[in-house]
């Protein structure tokens, strides 16, 4: 049977993702795991996250399972999500904080004249857009990739959030979105496939993405 642990170091939706993840594949074991053992022991792994970088790197070190989610992305599927898949980059914007280096890249956050939290630019008459980024948004497919099976190109997914990251090697990137920019919103690599838009709330693309990775073999 597909044993699949969800990484929970105390800062991610890890319930709505276990429940997701329950509809996608009602055939697969579902775990929420705080133990490095049973992260090592899953056949795949899920690695959420949300809230400010500074504490989900803090707490992630703290509560001693840095170390399984990286041996984790060397040798078995890995699915990241939001802010999970922020953290597997090198250095993020946020707190000015070092990530977990398993890929090359910054995380930044929107900004530009074009962005601002509320009201109309100055003297152009125009809304800017709101940061933090809530709400569906299409998802062009960068790259073919076994998890976009049966999902049309250019599908809506739920984003939420102020950063995005930015890889230093764009054959990573297979999945790009726009929010006043083109963004990276999806990257791959052998055995990670990492959104930072979330799956579990993007009704049935989300599960059929989650179904995809239960039954991916990389």
């Amino acid at each position: 049977m597909n044993t699949i642990a969800i990484v929970d170091y105390g800062m991610g939706n890890f319930h709505s993702v276990a429940r997701a993840l329950q509809a996608a594949a009602p055939d697969a074991s579902i775990k929420i795991c705080n133990q490095a053992q049973d992260i090592d022991q899953a056949s795949r792994v899920v690695f959420p996250g949300q809230g400010a970088m500074p504490d989900c790197m803090r707490t992630l070190n703290e509560s001693g399972l840095r170390d399984a989610v990286i041996r984790a992305a060397r040798n078995k599927p890995l699915l990241g999500v939001c802010v999970g898949e922020q953290m597997l980059f090198t250095h993020s914007e946020e707190g000015n904080v070092p990530c977990l280096g398993v890929f090359p890249g910054q995380v930044k956050r929107f900004a530009g004249k074009q962005y601002a939290n509320f009201g109309p630019a100055s003297g152009s008459g125009q809304e800017r857009l709101k940061v933090p980024h809530m709400g569906w948004n299409r998802v062009q497919q960068a790259q073919a990739h076994a998890l976009w099976s049966g999902i049309p190109d250019n599908s809506f997914f739920y984003f939420v959030h102020s950063y995005y990251a930015a890889p230093a090697d764009s054959a990573l990137t297979v999945g790009v979105s726009h929010y006043g920019m083109g963004f990276t919103c999806a990257v791959a690599k052998a055995n990670i496939f990492a959104v930072q838009f979330h799956p579990e709330k993007s009704a049935s693309n989300g599960l059929r993405l989650y179904r995809n990775f239960v039954d991916w073999n990389p």
